[in-house]
C-alpha cells in the first residue's frame, strides 16, 4: 500500500511525514511537493519524492499514480486560489484512482460562520462528489497561531484581543500532524468526519497558561473590532491582513470555534498536549 502526503516540506506535513517514518517503511511513502529539492533529506531516507504543484494540474497525475491512500494538506492563499488549487488536486486524486483521501478541514466546515471554512466545504463537497472514501481532519485553532501575539506580550504588552467571551480548542500543530499520519496509515478511518481540537478555552485561559510559562500575570485588553484593528496596524501589521485578523476574532467571539470533541485524543490514543504545555514550548523557542 502506498502513501503520499501533499505538502510535505511544510510546518504540518513535514511533521506528519516524520511521524509516519515510525511505523510505515519509507519504500511505501511518497510525498509531492513544489520544490523537490527542499525534500531531499527525504529521498535520502528512502521516500519517493515527486514534483507536484496544485497550481500545474498535470503535475498531479504523476504525482498521485499508484497511490492508495492521500492525504490532501489544505494550501494557502486567498479563497479563490484554493479552492482551485483544491479542486484540481481532487480531480487529479480521481483520475489516479485512489482509494482513499484525507483533507485537512477547519471546525464545523459546513456551517461554519470563520471566513476561511468557505474553501474547505468546497474541498469537503468536492471529495465528496468523487465517492472516494475520506476522512475530514476538521483542526480548529493552532497554538502556534498566537505566535505573534506571545511575542507581543514578551516584549511587554498586554494580551490584546476582540474575541470577548468566545472560545477557542487550541491544540498544537505536532497532535494535529500526528493525528493525520494516524489516520492515513490506519484502518477504520473511512468516511469519517474528524473534529479535531483541545479543550475549548477563553482568551484569558490562554493567557493565564501564557502567565504561567512565563512567570508573571498577562492582562488582557478586551477592546472592539475598530480598536483591535487600529491596534493591529500601529503594531505592523500589513493593512492587508489587518481584516483578516479582525474577522477571525469576530468568529471567535461568536463561537465559531467553540466546539467541545475528544476526536482529537481518541485518535491519538493519549489525551491532546494540554495548552500549558504548548505554550510553554513556544515561549522556550522563542528565547
Amino acid at each position: 500500500m502506498k502513501l503520499l502526503v501533499t505538502g510535505a516540506t511544510g510546518q504540518l506535513g513535514s511533521i506528519v511525514v516524520e511521524t509516519l517514518l515510525k511505523t510505515v517503511p519509507a519504500a511505501n511513502l511518497a510525498v509531492s511537493v513544489r520544490n523537490p529539492e527542499k525534500a531531499e533529506s527525504l529521498r535520502a531516507q528512502g521516500v519517493d519524492v515527486r514534483f507536484g504543484d496544485f497550481d500545474q494540474p498535470e503535475s498531479l497525475a504523476a504525482a498521485f499514480a499508484g497511490i492508495d491512500r492521500l492525504l490532501i494538506i489544505s494550501a494557502d492563499g486567498d479563497t479563490e486560489t484554493r479552492i482551485r488549487q483544491h479542486s484540481a488536486a481532487v480531480a487529479a486524486a480521481k483520475a489516479a484512482g485512489v482509494r482513499f483521501i484525507a483533507y485537512t478541514s477547519a471546525t464545523n466546515a459546513q456551517e461554519s460562520t470563520l471566513f476561511l471554512a468557505e474553501v474547505h466545504r468546497a474541498t469537503e463537497n468536492a471529495i465528496l462528489a468523487t465517492g472516494i472514501p475520506y476522512a475530514f481532519l476538521r483542526n480548529n485553532w493552532y497554538t502556534e497561531n498566537e505566535l505573534g501575539t506571545i511575542n507581543a506580550v514578551l516584549g511587554g504588552a498586554p494580551w490584546i484581543t476582540s474575541a470577548g467571551s468566545g472560545k477557542v480548542g487550541w491544540a498544537n500543530r505536532r497532535d494535529y500532524a500526528e493525528a493525520a499520519a494516524i489516520v492515513l496509515a490506519g484502518e477504520g478511518h473511512e468516511n469519517k468526519v474528524y473534529e479535531f481540537g483541545g479543550q475549548p478555552l477563553t482568551q484569558e485561559q490562554f493567557a493565564a497558561a501564557l502567565s504561567d510559562a512565563i512567570g508573571r500575570e498577562v492582562p488582557v485588553q478586551q477592546v472592539d473590532d475598530a480598536t483591535y484593528a487600529s491596534i493591529m496596524g500601529q503594531a505592523g501589521v500589513p493593512d492587508f491582513v489587518v481584516p483578516i485578523l479582525v474577522a477571525i476574532q469576530s468568529a471567535i467571539r461568536e463561537d465559531a470555534l467553540n466546539l467541545v470533541s475528544d476526536d482529537l485524543e481518541k485518535v491519538l490514543g493519549r489525551p491532546s498536549t494540554p495548552v500549558a504545555d504548548a505554550v510553554r514550548a513556544i515561549v522556550s523557542n522563542q528565547g
